[in-house]
């Protein structure tokens, strides 16, 4: 029987004046790319709980409220991933690179201008956020 187990990732659309925030990943899978700040829910975790403190641990900001934005089925061959979207509708303070180890920096992008090398796991649900779609689909 294949492996049951289910990786379920969090991610914020931090989005002010236009644009969007995304961090460049670093000493992890898709180094070099830029993506959402993010992480995954912990046993025992409501999914907003996870996505505000995913946020504040990465990049010390503080979420107010949330609303749903996506969901994205992302099969791979070694672990098979739910990414699941939030829009912070209301947050405060300013990014600050709190996991020096995990992010090189934090910057904001021009929704209409995002960079060409973004994260492959985020690229369907940045896709569908800028769409305003729920998303639900397979990376193959």
């Amino acid at each position: 029987m294949a492996d049951q187990t289910f990786y379920i990732g969090v991610n914020g659309f931090l989005v002010r004046d236009g644009l969007l925030l995304l961090g460049k990943r670093k000493n992890c899978f898709g180094e070099g790319d830029w993506g959402l700040p993010g992480g995954h829910l912990e046993s025992g975790e409501n999914l907003g709980e996870a996505v505000s403190r995913e946020l504040m641990e990465e990049t010390g900001l503080v979420i107010h409220s949330w609303k749903f934005s996506n969901l994205v089925n992302y099969p791979q061959q070694e672990k098979h991933y739910l990414q699941i979207g939030f829009v912070a509708e209301d947050f405060s303070g300013e990014p600050e690179l709190k996991e020096p180890d995990r992010c090189f920096e934090w910057k904001w992008f021009d929704l209409n201008d995002l960079p060409l090398n973004l994260f492959v796991p985020h690229q369907k649900q940045i896709q569908a956020f800028l769409n305003g779609e729920i998303h639900f689909t397979d990376s193959h």
